[in-house]
Order: structure tokens, then C-alpha cells, then sequence
């Protein structure tokens, strides 16, 4: 059968290359697998090039503890991106290796904009985020929002608009509140509250939104306009409210006389 000398050379060569080939995958293998190659280092670092405000080594540490898989040659980068991007406060991870045993993390930081519903925050972006309230500094004081599921984007809208028409007024916006059924409720710093009914914009997202209400600038546009003149009108007396879903005007209520006792 092996008579044929070239045929059984072939047949000698073939299984030669398999030995040997066994023989280096196996040493890779084994070399692939010495502890020497361990994940033992995490460098993070900010993208923005400024150090992390909120973000700490130890947080990124306890959350990926246990959970990274893999060695410098086998880590999945991907699934260990998703996982430090879930860490608090990180908004987007870069990462990549560092031989021989280190990983580079570049992190994006949440910049916060206000606090969103009961226990959320929102950044930027307009996008909420879960986080521990209690390293916002004290002097960062930060708005109020709150809004039905999905709503995020449109709110920090909102909240842009009011805080360009106050700002020249010297009064910030506290709280914005969209209902449910997407109607707005907003405080000022100075503790006025204002009623600004539906928002005709948010209709899309609202299937009970009742056409023909007046937009949501033109409210707010009248009641600034008026401000000035109604401040001179009312001299020392404070407004408590006001009602700005009248079509043609707003209707506000006094903030009560604080009694002194005479002694």
C-alpha cells in the first residue's frame, strides 16, 4: 500500500507538520495562561484632559471586581468597556491594552445638569443617570426636574428656554415639572410658582394633548414682558403664583403680608 516511496514521504512530512504544529499551539497555550499576563493594573484617566471630578480608581475597581474575565490576551475589550460604563458617573469609557498585564481606560465623566425625578440626575446631554447626590458639591445648585418616562430631552428643553427668559430678570428657575399629560408647572428662586398649562410641542407624545392652546414661548414671553411694570405696581409685595394659561393674559395671586406683632 506504501509502496509508492513519494506518497509515503508526504504522508511522513504531513504528520510531522501536525506534531510540530500541536507541539507550538500547545506552548502558546501554555504560555497564554501563565499569571504573568493577569490583569494587575488599571490606568484611568479623563478624555477631556483635566482630572475626573467625580469619578474615582477605586469606584471603577469595585464595580469591575470579580467581573473582568480574562488575561491581557484574552480580555473581551468590548464587554469590559460596557462593564466600566457601568460604574457611577461614567458616561462613555475608551480602553485598550498596555503590555504586559495593564489596561488604559479613558473615561467620559456625567456632566450634571440637574436632578431628574426622585433619584435619578440628568447631564447635558439630556440624559439621566443614576449617582450618588452626595459628591455634587454644595455650591453647585443644581435645578429640579421632573418629567414622565422618555421625556428628558424635551424638559432640559424646556428648562433652557425658561432660564434665557428669566436670567435677564435676575431669577433662576428652581423646579420644572412636566405632568403625565404634559402640562408644565415651573418655581422660580425667588419661590414663585407658575402654571403654564399644555404644551402644544409635546402633543406628539401626549395622545389626551388638546390642540389650539397658545405655544409654550408665547406664554412665557407675555409674563416676562409684563414683569417689569408688575414689579413696579406691586412695590414691596411679593408674588406667589401665577397663572399663565389664560389665552389672553395670566392671572397671579399675592404672597401673604407677614403680620409683625407690635410690642
Amino acid at each position: 500500500m506504501f509502496s509508492d516511496a513519494r506518497l509515503t514521504n508526504l504522508i511522513a512530512n504531513t504528520l510531522a507538520l501536525l506534531a510540530v504544529s500541536a507541539l507550538v499551539i500547545g506552548v502558546v497555550i501554555w504560555a497564554v495562561r501563565r499569571p504573568y499576563f493577569n490583569i494587575e493594573r488599571i490606568q484611568i484617566e479623563s478624555t477631556q484632559g483635566e482630572p475626573l471630578a467625580y469619578v474615582t480608581a477605586e469606584g471603577v475597581k469595585a464595580t469591575i471586581a470579580g467581573r473582568l474575565q480574562g488575561n491581557f490576551f484574552t480580555v473581551d475589550l468590548d464587554q469590559s468597556r460596557a462593564l466600566i460604563e457601568t460604574a457611577p458617573w461614567v458616561r462613555r469609557a475608551q480602553i485598550r491594552r498596555v503590555w504586559p498585564n495593564s489596561l488604559s481606560v479613558r473615561i467620559e465623566e456625567q456632566q450634571p445638569l440637574a436632578y431628574w425625578n426622585e433619584d435619578e440626575m440628568i447631564n447635558t446631554w439630556g440624559e439621566s443617570f443614576s449617582a450618588n447626590k452626595a459628591v455634587v458639591p454644595d455650591e453647585m445648585d443644581l435645578p429640579q426636574l421632573s418629567g414622565p418616562p422618555n421625556s428628558e430631552r424635551l424638559v432640559v428643553q424646556r428648562y433652557a428656554e425658561l432660564a434665557r427668559w428669566f436670567g435677564p430678570l435676575d431669577v433662576q428657575v428652581s423646579e420644572v415639572t412636566l405632568s403625565p399629560r404634559y402640562a408644565w408647572d415651573v418655581v422660580l428662586s425667588n419661590g414663585m410658582q407658575l402654571s403654564l398649562g399644555r404644551d402644544p410641542a409635546a402633543d406628539i407624545a401626549d395622545p389626551h394633548g388638546r390642540k389650539g392652546a397658545l405655544p409654550f414661548a408665547v406664554r412665557v414671553e407675555r409674563f416676562v414682558q409684563a414683569w417689569p411694570a408688575l414689579m413696579q405696581r406691586l412695590g414691596d409685595r411679593a408674588l406667589q403664583s401665577a397663572d399663565l394659561r389664560y389665552p389672553n393674559g395670566f392671572a397671579i395671586t399675592l404672597a401673604p403680608v407677614s403680620s409683625t406683632p407690635v410690642k
